[in-house]
């Protein structure tokens, strides 16, 4: 499954830098994945929606619908069988625009808690990693 993973801002505090780059490390190892940072211009609508294309968009949003474990894998296996891409977009301190949440085709929800921007990277490519352990059947998520 080819996964883009496209965030307003990078990481910026120490923790998340390297907890960025260990799962994404290890998400390599289940995906071919990309990541495209656009910077934090007013939520720069033009180049999120660039940079998704035609792929298969989800926004992370607080109103999205919040996934267990299990049900991400099942949710992101289904969704690799129709061969589109799949783009995360993960908004600002603001949340993404409101013209991309409408024009995603999924929204997504860690729940109702608000994370600090950098710590939600980080949860977005864990639960991609656990999920991608429980598709291939191996022990992570246990």
């Amino acid at each position: 499954m080819k996964l883009h993973i496209i965030t307003i801002g990078a990481p910026k505090l120490d923790y998340a830098k390297i907890g960025w780059k260990e799962y994404w490390q290890r998400l390599g190892h289940y995906h071919q994945i990309r990541v495209t940072h656009i910077a934090d211009k007013n939520n720069d609508v033009e180049h999120l929606v660039e940079a998704a294309g035609n792929s298969y968009i989800i926004a992370l949003e607080i109103t999205g619908k919040e996934f267990s474990s299990h049900e991400l894998a099942t949710f992101l296996d289904r969704r690799a069988q129709d061969g589109r891409e799949i783009s995360l977009l993960i908004g600002g301190p603001d949340g993404l625009p409101a013209i991309i949440r409408e024009a995603a085709d999924f929204r997504w929800s860690f729940g109702k808690l608000t994370l600090p921007h950098d710590l939600a990277m980080i949860v977005l490519l864990e639960s991609l990693y656990r999920a991608s352990t429980i598709n291939a059947g191996q022990p992570y998520h246990r």
